[in-house]
């Protein structure tokens, strides 16, 4: 199927989540502008052993993360994308005044929140968060880049990746996801823990995290309802929608 077969209204669906995917770009700006340095040259001003168990300590608040956001479907509504946003901000503020300690107790509770928001933008596309495959992929969204390593919009992997039906498949998706992850979370710890200004990093970090994330799960899930919706293939959806967000360069 070609451009020219999709509807106007898919044409224009796809247009509006290509929007969405750019502006997620530069999210992270404000972070390392604050920090006068560059996202790779965070992870070096943790102390070793902080970045030797950052796989282990991104896959634990992954599992954490997954059993406490589900859990609270059934007591906690969810919430709007800009309230997810201000109770991150609030809690990157506290992790990021106590420098590292409070930076690392911090990290799985943000993860969870950061979570249930995904779970709730499933949930308002119509997708059951209940259901074994959309956990899976409301973690395989924190796959995509992270907000400090965005340039150039084309980190689209997590789009397409396949998520299994089987029975681990969950745990399978934390054991891919955790070590990418742990280097966008090592990051947002560095942020936190620079003297003096650890509580305004560990807010304008979670800020970015949490607008980027919300961002791509409704690219995620707006790709896959779109695709439910108008009957074209999702695997064409996403052929178009790259070539959107990364058009082939014309020569000369």
């Amino acid at each position: 199927m070609a451009e020219d077969d999709l509807s106007p209204e898919t044409s224009a669906a796809l247009d509006a989540l290509a929007l969405r995917f750019h502006a997620a770009d530069g999210l992270g700006m404000q972070v390392l502008s604050m920090l006068g340095g560059q996202a790779e040259d965070l992870l070096a001003r943790l102390p070793m052993p902080v970045r030797r168990g950052l796989d282990g300590a991104t896959r634990r608040a992954l599992e954490i993360a997954l059993n406490a956001a589900q859990a609270s479907r059934g007591r906690i509504a969810d919430r709007p994308d800009w309230l997810n946003r201000v109770v991150t901000t609030a809690m990157g503020a506290a992790g990021g005044a106590g420098g590292l300690p409070t930076a690392l107790a911090e990290l799985p509770v943000t993860t969870t929140v950061l979570l249930r928001a995904i779970q709730g933008i499933a949930a308002d596309l119509d997708f059951d968060p209940g259901d074994p495959k959309v956990r899976a992929q409301c973690l395989q969204v924190f796959a995509a880049a992270g907000p400090l390593a965005r340039d150039d919009g084309t980190d689209m992997a997590f789009l397409s990746t396949r998520v299994a039906l089987s029975g681990p498949a969950v745990h399978g998706v934390i054991s891919k996801v955790a070590p990418r992850l742990a280097t966008v979370l090592g990051q947002k710890l560095a942020a936190q823990a620079v003297p003096l200004i650890g509580a305004a990093a560990g807010a304008a970090t979670n800020y970015a995290f949490t607008s980027y994330y919300q961002e791509m799960a409704r690219v995620y899930f707006g790709l896959r309802a779109l695709a439910r919706d108008s009957g074209v293939p999702v695997e064409t959806l996403l052929r178009e929608f790259r070539l959107r967000v990364d058009p082939p360069k014309r020569i000369a």
